[in-house]
């Protein structure tokens, strides 16, 4: 690594002479703008939109548009004449628990590594912020321009966050923050098991950059003179959910499904997880008690054939002794001889 910077950080009565080196990379594959015909590179030539010159850095300067087509120009002069250009001091302001600084105020990363005889108050430093708890909030001049910065500790390296200055962080303004949207409990527990389902403990190499990869490979086959394989498409991303609650659900079941848990079952958890996996089969399940209801009901019809046969009975035992009693009234009785 080259060192950038060059200068000492300093608490209280203590001076560190450090250097400065870029922490962060980017790994982005770059491209020059070529010819499509031949492939050579295309260049662009620095002009005066006034006189239509072509212009060397060395005439070049910095302009400050004020409006109404004036233009404020600054030289290297001017820049020099600011204290910041010149100043190589990281001055500690104070020292804060490190859950107070909002990540979003994180800009560069950068490694401190001490210089010379700075050994010593270095690791000094670096243990007593280790014991505390704490970052350091800094103030430093870096490429022409005050920063806010944190110190803190790193693999046992001093690192240096520059930040955003508070002003610099935009405040959200969308209409749906002003709407009483409210969400039912039940979506918010089956939302809340989602998030354990999929729970984990973040490690950053199990994670890589797929394009840039397939990007890579693109770029080694055309030197090779191969053909590119392509890659397996990937599953398409689902539709907007129609059902919250069932999109919830199959998408527990999905997460338990890939970590090779088994489907959970009904009855003992107070959120039951079924295997819904679109708003379809939801309804489907729906109508399945009207179903079984409709079926409760048959028995009852067919209790009610045996009650009128009873009383068919009852009203044919009854006809029967009337029948009898008319024919005995009506037979003639036989004269004795």
């Amino acid at each position: 690594m080259r060192a950038i910077w060059k200068g000492a950080v300093s608490f209280g009565l203590v001076s560190i002479g450090v250097k400065v080196y870029s922490a962060t990379e980017e790994k982005d594959i770059r491209f020059h703008q070529v010819h499509r015909e031949d492939g050579g590179r295309i260049r662009y030539k620095r002009t005066c939109s006034v006189c239509g010159e072509e212009v060397t850095y060395d005439d070049i300067a910095k302009g400050y548009d004020i409006g109404g087509g004036e233009m404020v120009i600054l030289t290297d002069s001017d820049f020099a004449d600011l204290p910041l250009s010149t100043s190589h001091a990281i001055d500690v302001l104070e020292f804060v628990p490190a859950e107070q600084v909002d990540p979003i105020l994180y800009n560069k990363a950068y490694f401190l590594e001490p210089e010379g005889t700075a050994t010593k108050p270095y690791v000094l430093l670096r243990d007593a912020l280790t014991d505390s708890e704490r970052v350091a909030i800094v103030k430093v001049a870096l490429r022409q321009r005050e920063q806010l910065a944190t110190l803190r500790v790193r693999e046992g390296v001093l690192l240096l966050n520059t930040m955003l200055w508070p002003d610099e962080i935009r405040q959200p303004d969308f209409g749906f923050l002003d709407e009483d949207l409210k969400v039912r409990p039940p979506e918010l527990a089956m939302a809340s098991s989602l998030i354990d389902s999929m729970a984990g403990e973040f490690e950053p190499d199990a994670f890589t950059d797929d394009y840039r990869a397939a990007l890579q490979e693109v770029i080694d086959a055309k030197v090779e003179g191969r053909e590119v394989v392509q890659p397996e498409e990937e599953e398409a991303a689902p539709a907007a959910a129609v059902d919250l609650m069932a999109a919830l659900k199959a998408s527990v079941e999905r997460a338990r499904a890939a970590r090779g848990e088994a489907p959970s079952g009904g009855g003992a958890e107070p959120t039951p997880i079924s295997s819904a996996r679109s708003a379809k089969k939801t309804a489907a399940k729906k109508t399945e008690p009207a179903k079984k209801t409709a079926a409760k009901k048959t028995p009852a019809a067919k209790k009610a054939a045996p009650a009128k046969k009873t009383a068919a009975k009852k009203a044919a035992g009854k006809a029967e002794p009337a029948k009898k009693t008319t024919a005995k009234k009506t037979t003639p009785r036989k004269k004795s001889a």
